[in-house]
C-alpha cells in the first residue's frame, strides 16, 4: 500500500464515505415533506389509507435518518485525520457553518423525530403534525447549511486572507455565494426525484406482491406525479446552473463537455473517449454547434477549452462520463414518469409491465444523484477551495498503509450496510399488507 499516493487514497476514502452518506440525506430531505403531505391529507380527508401510508414510510424515514447521521459523523472525523489543512486554512468559515447545521437543523430533527415515530395517540393530532413539519424543516435546514459550505468551496466569497487563513468579512456573502442558489435548488429537486422514484418503486413492488390497497396506489401516484412535475423544472435549473458554472468554474465546464481547445460554436459531444495524453477525443460522436447553444445560449458562443487552464483543471474523462450518466438517467426518469402519468390518467391501475419498470427504477434517483455529485466534486479538482486551497495542500501526512487499511474496512462495512438497508426496505414492503389493519 506504500506504493500508492496517500493523497489519492485519502481522496478515494473521502469519496467512498461521501458516496455512502449522501444516499441517505437525499432521501431524508424530501421524505420529510412527503410525510407531511400524507399526514395533512389524512387530516383533510379522514381517509385511513393516508395514515397507512404515513405509518409505513415513517419507518423507512427513521432507518434512513439513522444511517445518515452515523455516516455523517464518520465523514466529519476525516477532516481532522486526512485533511487538516482544510480546517487550518478555512476553518473560520467552515467551522461556524457546520456548527450552525448542528444547532439549527440536527437538534431540531433529533428532538421531534421521536414524536413523529411514537407520539401519535400520546399527543394531539396537531402537535404530531407540527412535529412532522419541524423534522421536515430540519432536514431542509441541514441541507441549507451543508450546501452553503459546499457552494462556498466552489465559489468562495465574503472573506479575506490574513496570514494564510481565511477570515469572514460578510457572512451573507459567504452563505449566499454565487453558486449557492443554483446548487441548493438543484439538490432539493434531486432529493425530491430520489424519493419520488423510491415511493413509486416500492409501491409497485407491493402491487406485484398483490398488496393493492388504496394506500399503495395513493403512494405510487404521489411519487410519479411529483416526479413528472419536478424533472422539467430540474432541466431548467440545471441549465441555469450550467451558465453559472461557465462563469465561475470554466475548467469544470470544459471537462464536462470534453472541450480541449477554446473555440466558438463548440459541438455537443454525445460519445467520446477523452485522451488526457494527446488531449483529444477518440471515437467522438458530436452534433455541431449544439454545445455552444446550450452552454452559452448562442449557436456561435465561445467556450473555454481544457488547454486554456494549464495543469489547473480536473481529470476530463471521469467528469465527462459522470455528467452523461447523470443526464442519461435523468432523461430515462423523465420518460418513465411521463409514461406512467399518462397511463394513470387513462386508467385507475397499472399493468404488470409498468410495475416491473418502476421496481427497476426504484433507486434510479441515487444513480443520477451520485453521478451529478461526482461531476461537482471531481470537477473542482485540483482545488479543495476553488482558487484558495488545493487538495494536495490540505492533505495530512498519514501513511498510505493506514489510509488503505481503513479504506478497505469502510468499503466492506458500507457494502454490508447498503445491502441491509435495501433488504430492510423491501422486507417492510412485503410485510406491510399483513399489518394494514393496525395502522389506524
Amino acid at each position: 500500500m506504500d506504493t500508492f499516493d496517500p493523497v489519492v487514497l485519502a481522496r478515494i476514502q473521502f469519496a467512498a464515505n461521501m458516496t455512502f452518506h449522501i444516499l441517505f440525506p437525499s432521501i431524508s430531505i424530501a421524505m420529510g415533506w412527503f410525510l407531511l403531505f400524507f399526514k395533512t391529507r389524512f387530516i383533510a380527508t379522514g381517509q385511513a389509507h393516508w395514515m397507512a401510508t404515513y405509518q409505513f414510510w415513517v419507518k423507512i424515514f427513521a432507518l434512513t435518518f439513522a444511517l445518515g447521521v452515523v455516516s455523517g459523523i464518520t465523514m466529519s472525523f476525516q477532516f481532522g485525520t486526512n485533511w487538516p489543512g482544510f480546517m487550518n486554512k478555512v476553518g473560520n468559515v467552515a467551522g461556524p457553518l457546520l456548527a450552525f447545521e448542528v444547532l439549527t437543523a440536527f437538534f431540531l430533527e433529533a428532538t421531534f423525530l421521536g414524536i413523529m415515530l411514537y407520539g401519535r395517540g400520546r399527543v394531539s393530532e396537531r402537535i404530531h403534525t407540527l412535529a412532522t413539519f419541524l423534522v421536515a424543516f430540519g432536514t431542509s435546514m441541514s441541507a441549507f447549511w451543508i450546501l452553503a459550505l459546499n457552494s462556498w468551496m466552489h465559489t468562495p466569497s465574503g472573506f479575506e486572507m490574513i496570514e494564510g487563513k481565511a477570515h469572514v468579512t460578510s457572512w451573507l456573502a459567504v452563505i449566499f455565494n454565487p453558486s449557492f442558489p443554483y446548487r441548493m435548488t438543484h439538490m432539493m429537486i434531486a432529493s425530491g426525484l430520489v424519493v419520488s422514484f423510491l415511493l413509486a418503486g416500492v409501491s409497485a413492488y407491493r402491487w406485484l406482491q398483490n398488496d393493492r390497497g388504496s394506500d399503495v396506489m395513493a403512494t405510487l401516484r404521489s411519487g410519479i406525479f411529483v416526479a413528472a412535475v419536478l424533472i422539467p423544472i430540474q432541466i431548467f435549473v440545471g441549465d441555469m446552473h450550467g451558465l453559472n458554472t461557465r462563469e465561475y468554474q470554466p475548467a469544470k465546464l470544459a471537462a464536462m463537455e470534453a472541450v480541449w481547445d477554446t473555440q466558438n460554436g463548440v459541438p455537443a459531444v454525445l460519445f467520446a473517449l477523452p485522451d488526457a495524453e494527446t488531449r483529444t477525443n477518440r471515437f467522438e460522436i458530436a452534433i455541431p454547434k449544439l454545445g455552444s447553444f446550450y452552454l452559452t445560449h448562442d449557436w456561435n458562443g465561445e467556450v473555454a477549452g481544457v488547454n486554456a487552464f494549464g495543469d489547473k483543471h480536473p481529470p476530463v474523462a471521469p467528469v465527462f462520463w459522470a455528467f452523461r450518466v447523470m443526464v442519461g438517467v435523468g432523461l430515462l426518469m423523465f420518460a418513465v414518469s411521463w409514461f406512467v402519468t399518462f397511463q394513470l390518467r387513462r386508467q385507475a391501475d397499472i399493468s404488470n409491465f409498468t410495475a416491473r419498470i418502476l421496481v427497476a427504477m426504484t433507486f434510479a434517483g441515487w444513480l443520477a444523484l451520485l453521478s451529478g455529485w461526482y461531476v461537482t466534486e471531481i470537477g473542482r479538482q485540483p482545488w479543495l477551495v476553488y482558487g484558495v486551497l488545493t487538495t494536495a495542500q490540505a492533505a495530512s501526512s498519514v501513511p498510505a498503509t493506514n489510509i488503505g487499511f481503513t479504506l478497505v474496512m469502510y468499503l466492506l462495512l458500507y457494502v454490508i450496510l447498503l445491502f441491509a438497508y435495501v433488504s430492510a426496505v423491501f422486507y417492510l414492503a412485503k410485510k406491510a399488507g399483513a399489518q394494514r389493519g393496525h395502522y389506524v
